[in-house]
């Protein structure tokens, strides 16, 4: 099943590079994915084209302006139905593994990056279905959240990955949330050795030894969280 992501951006040059090489491009180039990228200048006004504004009541920084994203959006809206619009926001609800999973099934996302101070409300208000938050803290712009999502998501896509079962081994897809550390050759580096479970060949035992450590990072990152 391919998913569609249709991107409203304020900085399109910033997507441009991860949309061109790495994950996403492959997976656009071998139609797992689409991905749109509209640049919300084009839905302005004016000689400058301008999309923000100082905000009423006053105070610093700039608001993105409600007519060129309602004009971007509701074009969008008219051509396919959304099963979200997403806005990203860190005082939205966290994103996690168990959300990029349910977001792998679906078919058409419109993601909406914000910008500045952030976007006038009633766009929130009126087009947003879902405040979305990569984390407690403030990026420059939501184009760098977009990225993390398209890239967290995609992945989980039927054929993405070389190694269907890859996905599925990830961090936090794990009962404990994290993944065991992992070795490859050399045996021997630095004065460093593979841990002898690993190589004895024993499947059960090195089952065992990956769900303990596991289990004890993340117990260890747990505590360091609280």
């Amino acid at each position: 099943m391919k998913i569609r992501f249709d991107i409203v951006s304020a900085n399109p040059a910033i997507l441009e590079s991860s949309l061109t090489n790495g994950l996403i491009s492959r997976a656009v180039r071998k139609k797992y994915i689409e991905v749109r990228v509209h640049n919300l200048r084009e839905y302005a006004d004016g000689r400058y084209k301008q999309i923000d504004d100082s905000p009423y009541g006053g105070g610093a920084g700039m608001i993105l302006k409600a007519e060129p994203i309602f004009r971007c959006i509701n074009k969008l809206k008219a051509e396919r139905s959304y099963d979200e619009v997403i806005y990203f926001s860190p005082q939205g609800v966290r994103f996690n593994q168990k959300r990029a999973n349910d977001f792998s099934l679906k078919k058409n996302l419109l993601l909406l990056c914000g910008h500045y101070k952030g976007i006038d409300e009633r766009i929130i208000k009126r087009l947003v279905t879902l405040e979305l938050s990569i984390g407690e803290y403030v990026l420059s712009c939501g184009d760098i959240a977009a990225l993390a999502f398209v890239d967290s998501v995609a992945r989980l896509v039927p054929g993405v990955l070389g190694d269907g079962e890859s996905a599925l081994s990830d961090t936090f897809q794990t009962e404990t949330g994290f993944d065991c550390p992992q070795y490859t050759r050399p045996e021997k580096y630095d004065g460093l050795k593979v841990p002898d479970v690993l190589l004895s060949g024993n499947h059960a035992e090195i089952k065992k030894w990956r769900e303990k450590k596991a289990l004890a990072k993340y117990r260890k990152i747990k505590k360091l969280n609280k």
